[in-house]
């Protein structure tokens, strides 16, 4: 049952440990994949198998001076759940637009992309921009770069980058799926207008939006092919959902053709572009016989690696839970305590929110995490 602004209107225990479960493995899940392609991002699949053998890589690889370091992808995808917590505290003043929020959200990670470290940051700008750690530059798309470049927000109407379908828009939109309290519509369009921030291609757009409500379904419980399903619904309604809706097509398509393998992703795409990576992560996460092995094919191909493995992460986090993911890769994970530490902030603002804070009263130590400014 849904309550008013998006929220379950009552949540039993066994739920919210289900849903936190969830939350903590589309987002580690999303992390660990990223981190596994973040070494052979820029690499052919000829070159993958020259360096690390026949079968690719199987573990991280060195990138970015460590193992398990993430990218860009995890980085904006965790500015994406600041976001949203931040919308949810900021209703208590009578604001609520969530993509103003998300927005702004973005605009504190494009300065960990330019300023040395957090000394800059202010108390309003909450723990997350604190974080020294995400001060690091890791191969960030030019779209994303260009279109938080000034504090002008892109709309639908009036987006950034009017030519751009990156996958920089799908990359980072996991979180909107998480929304389990909201109608599946709305995730999808919540999703739609925070891709145009900084792409205004519909393709970048959809595939954003299938994307987020692919999630949105299986952290509701539901299987994955059911889910694309739904998104595919979703997607017809919508003008320009042409190349989307083929890229997912081509994916339920290739689970039939037979064993799956790194020329059969290679088929579907290289990633760059939002609905390929779309498209490989749903492939991969169909044809996972486990969460490892959706993992590494997702990674193990010539072109955007680190993006396709963090899609195929967030999917299948989502699907399994946290108590899926390989222990020894969690273990490994550059972030990890951040990562959890946000999920669960997440998860408690989702389904105890109004007792951490309401108009008339709020605990100190939560809102100066999520300041209502």
């Amino acid at each position: 049952m849904t309550a008013a602004g998006g929220q379950m209107a009552a949540w039993g225990r066994a739920e919210q440990q289900d849903f936190r479960g969830r939350v903590r493995g589309c987002l580690l899940g999303g992390a660990i994949g990223d981190a596994l392609g973040a070494g052979v991002e820029f690499d052919s699949l000829g070159a993958i198998r020259e360096k690390h053998g026949p079968s690719g890589v199987l573990d991280y690889v060195p990138a970015y001076g460590r193992r398990g370091a993430v990218t860009d992808d995890t980085q904006m995808t965790l500015f994406t759940v600041d976001g949203l917590i931040r919308a949810y505290v900021r209703r208590d003043t009578g604001a609520w637009h969530p993509p103003t929020d998300v927005h702004a959200a973005y605009l504190r990670w494009a300065a960990t992309q330019r300023d040395w470290g957090p000394d800059e940051r202010n108390e309003k700008d909450g723990w997350l921009a604190r974080e020294e750690w995400l001060y690091a530059r890791r191969a960030p798309g030019n779209a994303c770069l260009s279109g938080l470049a000034d504090e002008r927000m892109g709309t639908v109407d009036q987006p950034k980058n009017p030519d751009s379908k990156g996958c920089g828009t799908v990359m980072r939109s996991a979180p909107f799926g998480l929304l389990v309290g909201w109608e599946p519509h709305l995730v999808f369009q919540l999703a739609v207008e925070c891709a145009a921030q900084t792409h205004g291609h519909p393709t970048g757009q959809l595939a954003a939006g299938a994307f987020a409500a692919i999630v949105h379904a299986l952290t509701r419980g539901e299987q994955l092919d059911h889910a694309v399903q739904r998104a595919l619904s979703q997607l017809a309604m919508r003008p320009g959902h042409e190349e989307t809706t083929e890229a997912l097509k081509r994916a339920l398509g290739a689970v039939r053709q037979g064993m799956p393998s790194p020329e059969r992703v290679a088929a579907l795409g290289e990633g760059w572009t939002a609905e390929e990576a779309l498209a490989i992560g749903v492939y991969c996460a169909l044809v996972a016989e486990d969460v490892r092995h959706g993992l590494l094919l997702a990674v193990n191909h010539g072109g955007d690696s680190d993006s396709t493995g963090s899609v195929c992460g967030n999917l299948l986090g989502a699907l399994h839970g946290e108590t899926a993911l390989p222990p020894d890769l969690v273990a490994e994970l550059e972030g990890r305590a951040t990562i959890l530490e946000l999920a669960d902030d997440f998860a408690m603002e989702m389904t105890v929110g109004p007792a951490l804070h309401a108009p008339g009263a709020a605990a100190p130590a939560w809102l100066a995490r999520y300041p209502r400014m």
